[in-house]
């Protein structure tokens, strides 16, 4: 059995064939799913799905390009759907500057990123982290708000592996996707082989980041034995072993998921 940590079958792309996808994706033995707000609306979304399908859950949460939607009026509402029963963690949440760099923005991103770290704790619930061209200050923001106490996943991961092994030692999970079998990924290839099996889950952030041999197509969680396989050639262990592993890793993170 294969744990999804990190999909969003609620995006657009699903749109005409959504069911079948989610129903073929369990058939092929992966299950739980953790289906990923990163919006108002798919947060909303996403939790219609974790109450149609027993075998998928939310995480609710605003992405760092969407942080403009947030005021108090809006973050009191998340905070409500926090607390709804099919909701197992905060995300995803943190840091993007890739399409944002003002300055302004970048204060908004950390403030409203500080408020949902806050919101998880408040809940007793994981962290879904997103972070992209902001290694240093999604660092100083967990820090100054005490992220060590959070657990969580560092989702998508592309940094150096010294900062994944920090992560690590804070207590967090590296969540690791398809981009690990692309042909350019030396960088997240050097930091698997560094964090211990015990840190790492598996996700696929479909339908974005296919793997090999299927990149650049519609990603489903069914891809998600190319990221095994790769895993297992980089650590030396069987696809049996990975799988195995990142499923325990999996369920220790997200404790409100009764093992299927």
């Amino acid at each position: 059995m294969i744990f999804e940590t990190h999909a969003h079958y609620d995006d657009k792309q699903f749109d005409e064939d959504r069911d079948a996808v989610i129903r073929a994706v369990h058939e092929s033995g992966v299950h739980p799913i953790v289906n990923i707000g990163a919006s108002l609306v798919s947060t909303k979304t996403t939790l219609e799905l974790a109450h149609k399908y027993d075998f998928v859950y939310a995480a609710v949460g605003v992405h760092p390009d969407e942080v403009e939607e947030l005021n108090d009026e809006t973050f009191m509402w998340l905070c409500e759907q926090a607390k709804d029963e099919r909701c197992v963690a905060i995300g995803e949440i943190g840091l993007d500057y890739y399409w944002h760099d003002s300055k302004e923005h970048k204060e908004l991103q950390k403030f409203w990123f500080a408020k949902q770290l806050e919101l998880a704790r408040n809940v007793k619930l994981p962290v879904i982290i997103h972070s992209r061209e902001a290694a240093a200050d999604t660092m100083q923001v967990l820090k100054e708000n005490h992220g060590e106490e959070l657990p969580g996943i560092i989702h998508c991961y592309s940094y150096s592996k010294e900062m994944a092994l920090e992560y690590v030692r804070m207590g967090y999970y590296i969540g690791v996707g398809g981009v690990v079998t692309f042909k350019n990924a030396k960088r997240l290839v050097e930091t698997v082989e560094e964090v211990p099996m015990e840190r790492i889950v598996l996700e696929t952030d479909c339908p974005y980041l296919a793997p090999d041999p299927h990149r650049g197509t519609r990603n489903d969680s069914r891809n998600i034995s190319y990221v095994i396989e790769k895993i297992a050639q980089i650590k030396g262990l069987t696809s049996e072993e990975v799988e195995k592993r990142a499923e325990e890793n999996a369920y220790r993170l997200f404790s409100k998921i009764m093992l299927e």
